[in-house]
């Protein structure tokens, strides 16, 4: 039978709190790896993952705002 009503439960990067999926903040980080190499063998590889926080260390991080930024610039794209 379906677990309705419950969401799944992701885990804040930061402090390691259990939130509820519609209720974190999720960001995208990048990772580069390179080699440094300077001739034409230099491998570079990169890799996204979804990092979820909760709301308290979203906002002391600064990442609310940093999201607000982004759909502002977002918009004025659009009316553009």
């Amino acid at each position: 039978m379906a677990r309705r009503g419950r969401e799944t439960l992701v885990t804040c990067e930061s402090c390691g709190r259990k939130v509820p999926r519609s209720k974190a903040v999720d960001v995208e980080k990048f990772t580069v790896f390179s080699t440094d190499m300077k001739t034409n063998k230099d491998i570079r590889f990169t890799e996204r993952n979804k990092v979820f926080y909760c709301i308290s260390c979203a906002k002391h991080r600064g990442i609310f705002e940093m999201k607000k930024r982004q759909a502002m610039s977002r918009a004025n794209r659009r009316l553009e």
